[in-house]
């Protein structure tokens, strides 16, 4: 075992080496995918696996801290999860919600919550902001928890609260539609005021998006890491951040 701790040691530090310290990404989103999995595989129940899977979070926003990322956007419930057996989301809402406070409790990140929290029993919604509030004098990286959280959705919620704006302004529907603009609907999402994600990882195997931060990830880079979420090593987060790296972004262009 030794033998290989070392081998694994080595091989971490090659590619630390490798990495530019100039090309990390200012903004990484994360897929947390393959939890329920990963405790088929071994055996035991999916509320294990979330356990597991929330038990990788600090760890993984150590790592992501350390690489000097900036903002990290971690999904850990989709609005489609809210379709799940109530046994089982009641015991995921019961983690998420543990995970949350011990992130807050470290106070060294400022927690967002991105979502439709009015999807949410009350109760829930308000432990969720709560844990993010306690966070929000922490100068520290931005992470964003994403809950209740689905790309059509938040285009939807966008849409709707720039006409509502629009409403409240005395404009009307022709003159709002003759001069809406892509920055329009970026100033409505969860995530105005922050930059695109830069790279996104999605964990599993899986190789889609599933609907994260369709708006906001246009121009990003991926990186599919076959590893369920909660056997995701620091290596592979530096093998995501060397691909990022080698890659040249055109912006679309």
């Amino acid at each position: 075992m030794a033998h290989w701790n070392l081998l694994y040691d080595l091989y971490e530090r090659r590619i630390r080496a490798e990495l530019d310290p100039d090309s990390v990404p200012r903004h990484v989103g994360v897929i947390l995918d393959g939890n329920r999995r990963w405790a088929r595989s071994i055996g035991t129940t999916a509320s294990h696996g979330h356990r597991a899977g929330a038990g990788k979070i600090q760890e993984f926003l150590e790592w992501a801290d350390e690489a000097g990322v900036e903002i990290v956007t971690l999904w850990m419930l989709s609005t489609d999860n809210l379709e799940r057996d109530p046994e089982e989301l009641a015991e995921l809402f019961d983690i998420i919600i543990a995970a949350v406070r011990t992130l807050a409790a470290q106070g060294r990140w400022r927690l967002t919550i991105v979502g439709d929290l009015s999807l949410l029993k009350p109760e829930l919604a308000d432990a969720l902001r709560e844990a993010s509030d306690a966070t929000s004098q922490t100068e520290g990286m931005q992470v964003n928890i994403a809950v209740s959280y689905g790309g059509r959705h938040e285009i939807a919620d966008a849409v709707k609260s720039f006409l509502r704006e629009a409403s409240d302004d005395g404009r009307t529907l022709d003159e709002v539609a003759d001069s809406l603009t892509d920055a329009d609907i970026t100033g409505h999402l969860y995530t105005k005021g922050q930059p695109d994600p830069d790279l996104v990882i999605r964990t599993s195997g899986e190789q889609r998006l599933s609907g994260f931060m369709m708006w906001q990830s246009v121009h990003s880079e991926y990186y599919f890491c076959e590893a369920y979420w909660p056997d995701f090593r620091r290596v592979d987060f530096l093998r995501a951040l060397r691909s990022y790296g080698q890659r040249e972004r055109r912006m679309g262009r």
